[in-house]
């Protein structure tokens, strides 16, 4: 697995399909802000759970120039069958192969999943999915073990924020994703130095 990426590194390319057929290549998005979102699979509850909430702060992120690219690690027929239901406007690839999670480090780790399963909170956030219409549904052949995580990657291919999930429910904060898509060049690289101190 290669190390982990950190703020101000090159991000990786990579190139792959969309839920639609259409190539996606990260290089296509320079110039342009984009979110690189790494979720577990495409029945996760929480994961279907948080891509909704994403998809409802699209269209504000769209019109501040912010792309977003969301990984899943599971099969074309299960990206379809599960979250693809949800019309994302924005492009979900599938990575059974975990290609593209390699490239930039997420990790699988057994401790941080039987620690999220351990919270107090993890059974409302199940609630919460169900709730929405994302019931806990397992994945045939699904990596239970992966953990999220999620790039801030600006106009020139850079890393401004690199967020590595420490539980299965961890994501980055959608207030960051908010000052992000909102801020002028030299302001994301100013909050991403004042964030380092």
């Amino acid at each position: 697995m290669t190390s982990l990426l950190m703020t101000g590194d090159k991000a990786p390319l990579f190139q792959s399909l969309d839920q639609h057929g259409n190539p996606v290549s990260l290089d296509q998005f320079r110039g342009r802000k984009v979110l690189l979102s790494f979720f577990r699979n495409a029945a996760c509850a929480m994961c279907n759970l948080r891509v909704h909430q994403m998809i409802l702060r699209y269209p504000d992120w769209q019109r501040q120039g912010l792309q977003v690219i969301a990984l899943f690690e599971s099969p074309e027929a299960n990206l379809y069958k599960y979250v693809g239901t949800q019309q994302a406007p924005f492009s979900l690839i599938a990575d059974p192969g975990a290609d593209v999670y390699s490239l930039y480090g997420v990790e699988s780790s057994e401790s941080k999943t039987e620690a999220t399963l351990a919270l107090p909170n993890v059974h409302q956030l199940a609630e919460e999915a169900a709730a929405a219409g994302f019931p806990l549904t397992p994945e045939e052949g699904a990596n239970f073990h992966r953990i999220p995580a999620e790039f801030l990657i600006d106009e020139e291919g850079i890393v401004r924020t690199a967020y590595y999930g420490k539980l299965i429910t961890d994501h980055l904060p959608f207030e960051w994703v908010d000052r992000f898509a909102a801020s002028s060049p030299d302001e994301a690289q100013m909050e991403t130095e004042n964030r380092q101190r």
